[in-house]
């Protein structure tokens, strides 16, 4: 895949990767607080999802639509009811398991969008469903996916 302008890491839940996955990465959700960054989103950026829980990178795809709104519940969000309304078409997905993904800290120390917190706090940054990343980021995330699918199924 080759390395965007722009890309978007999805912060989620193990069961909202697996809904993510159920539809074969062909769309995602966004919460409804995060349009304003939805609406930015272009065909051709990169996506990346980070796993809660395991704390893994888990797939990367390339967003192949502007945002669409959508009612129809396929995420559940873990506080406060939310229906995901502000969604992007996605291709080129390529993904493990979150249990076979790229732990993220093995590569916090190479990630920029992380030093916005002191080091001792990295977690900070995978906190909330949406953040901007580097262009960098997303390409470093993608090498490390590709070198885990290839483990993952040798």
């Amino acid at each position: 895949m080759p390395s965007p302008a722009r890309a978007w890491m999805i912060v989620t839940s193990p069961a909202n990767f697996a809904r993510t996955e159920e539809l074969r990465f062909t769309q995602q959700g966004v919460k409804f607080h995060y349009r304003r960054y939805v609406e930015t989103m272009e065909p051709g950026e990169g996506m990346v999802w980070y796993v809660t829980q395991v704390g893994t990178f888990a797939a990367t795809a390339t967003i192949a639509s502007s945002m669409f709104e959508s009612k129809k519940r396929i995420w559940v969000s873990d506080g406060k009811p939310d229906l995901y309304p502000w969604r992007v078409k996605l291709t080129d997905a390529h993904s493990v398991s979150p249990e076979d993904g790229v732990p993220a800290r093995s590569l916090v120390p190479r990630l920029r969008f992380v030093r916005k917190w002191p080091k001792a706090h990295w977690r900070l940054a995978f906190q909330g469903n949406l953040h901007e990343l580097p262009a960098a980021d997303f390409a470093l995330i993608a090498r490390a996916l590709t070198k885990a699918r290839s483990a993952a199924t040798a």
